[in-house]
């Protein structure tokens, strides 16, 4: 077969987004903190963008009129006699001299031989690099390391050490030992043994945070009690003993068995509530990132309904440089650098008109699921309707996709609390009455039908489903019940039950 290359023509369609729809998509879906991490990134990137610091709060500069006005103080500057004394500084007469032969529009007299011009930080205007470093938290031990520290002040032999070295390797992020005992031991690789592995396991559960090196639950609650400033043998006995029985809460059959009351069970039960089931989250590294609010919702005092507002007050306002802006204009300069000034002219303006974009469309969408979900504002979560995004959409006149990049990873600040902004979105059903419940409605009304039970009588899936039929909440079915009670944590009726 042979084999030969040939071209040929061809009509097709494609859709291809241009770059600056692309970072307006960027720009869109970034969190509040992210927001201004990226601005940070486009200022130190871009030489042309700076930050205007007395400036309209739309945070553009539009330029009307700005340059007049610069030009009309540039002239009377210029017209000034030039005076240096030696009794002052003259910082003004210096600061003159380096601002001459801008105005008349000759740069390429001196472009080649001066450096690009920055706007120099004055000497007392905090550094925001060496802030941001001061202001970073420090990394913190792992749990690992932690161990390691402690263990490295141990007194034992040498084949204990390296035992207690190796166990504290197999210990997870919780504190559990993760594989036994016998699987550590290797005479081949190893000068130590299983008693000596044993010995230092002994060792290491003494550590710190109590109840590090358990094989299990019920031992890492047994490590702690020892070590606990208060008298807990009872609860130790009730741990040793009957562990089974206190797991599937057959207090009663306990009671029988220690000979005595199931009060004396149930205050055990709060005694080791105390205890703590993963010790070893009490070390390492914290992954609880911080929130920030992009939208604030507060009652209107003057009238009914809400106001919506975004609380972008620490985002900075951004303008482009007036002396490189009349260099990418200026065609006395050469091709390369006025080439190059104008691409990041044009990036700079995008990338302001991206942040602009952002402002308008998340508060749009904002005040459209203030609109369609203010019963919850007013009362609260029982009362939260099914919304979907295409109908934020259609009311916006924008794309679905681009309200759930308006939405994603915002929240939004309300007499309910700091709440994400994507929970307004969900799906639902219609209550007997006709009205639209959504499934987060549902959800709240079968938590506080668990809450409100009494405790020596918890209800099954089959009373909550009637208890929820009560309310007004539609008939659901069995499984779907137990499945909402699976997400929102809740045990079943026989694990529920106080004696």
């Amino acid at each position: 077969m042979k084999m030969s290359m040939t071209g040929h023509m061809r009509m097709e369609q494609r859709m291809k987004l241009a770059p600056r729809m692309i970072q307006s998509m960027e720009v869109l879906q970034l969190p509040l903190l992210a927001l201004q991490e990226k601005i940070e990134a486009e200022l130190n990137s871009n030489p042309v963008l700076e930050v205007a610091q007395d400036q309209p709060e739309d945070g553009l500069d539009q330029q009307a009129g700005g340059e007049e006005d610069s030009q009309a103080s540039a002239d009377a500057v210029d017209q000034q006699e030039l005076v240096v004394e030696d009794n002052s500084n003259n910082v003004e007469d210096f600061q003159r001299l380096a601002t001459l032969g801008e105005t008349d529009g000759g740069f390429s007299d001196h472009m080649d031989s001066v450096l690009p011009y920055r706007v120099r930080r004055s000497s007392d205007e905090p550094d925001r690099k060496l802030e941001a470093l001061r202001n970073t938290a420090a990394n913190e031990k792992s749990l690992n390391d932690h161990l390691i520290e402690q263990w490295g002040l141990v007194e034992a032999q040498e084949p204990v050490k390296q035992a207690g070295s190796l166990i504290i390797d197999y210990i997870d992020e919780k504190g559990y030992l993760t594989v036994r005992v016998e699987q550590l031991h290797n005479k081949d690789k190893h000068n130590f043994g299983i008693d000596e592995l044993n010995e230092a396991l002994g060792l290491v559960q003494k550590l710190e945070p109590t109840g590090v090196g358990a094989r299990d639950l019920k031992e890492c609650l047994l490590i702690q009690m020892a070590q606990f400033p208060e008298d807990m043998s009872f609860e130790m006995r009730l741990v040793k003993n009957h562990w089974n029985d206190l797991l599937d809460n057959r207090l009663p059959q306990i009671a029988r068995k220690m000979k005595c009351d199931v009060e004396q069970i149930n205050d055990a039960i709060r005694h080791m509530s105390k205890l703590d089931t993963s010790p070893g989250l009490q070390v390492g590294r914290n992954d609880n990132h911080p929130i920030t609010a992009d939208i604030s919702v507060e009652p209107n005092e003057s009238g009914p309904g809400y106001i919506v507002t975004l609380t972008d007050t620490h985002i900075p306002n951004l303008r482009i440089n007036d002396y490189y802006s009349k260099m990418s204009r200026d065609r006395k300069i050469d091709t390369k650098t006025r080439e190059f000034l104008q691409q990041n002219v044009r990036s700079a303006q995008w990338f302001m008109d991206a942040i602009v974009q952002r402002k308008n469309t998340l508060l749009r969408v904002a005040r459209a699921v203030v609109r369609r979900q203010s019963e919850f504002f007013e009362k609260g979560q029982l009362f939260l309707k099914p919304l979907p995004m295409a109908t934020v959409a259609d009311e916006v006149g924008v794309h679905i996709a681009t309200v759930s990049r308006a939405v994603a990873g915002k929240y939004i600040q309300c007499p309910q609390g700091i709440l994400p902004l994507r929970g307004f979105f969900s799906g639902g059903m219609e209550d007997a009455n006709g009205k639209s419940r959504s499934w987060d409605a549902v959800r709240a009304r079968l938590q506080q039908i668990v809450d409100d039970e009494d405790k020596s009588k918890p209800l099954n899936d089959d009373d909550i489903r009637h208890k929820l039929a009560e309310a007004g909440m539609g008939k659901l079915a069995r499984r779907t019940v137990a499945k909402y009670r699976k997400l929102l944590n809740i045990p079943t009726a026989r694990f529920r039950k106080k004696y």
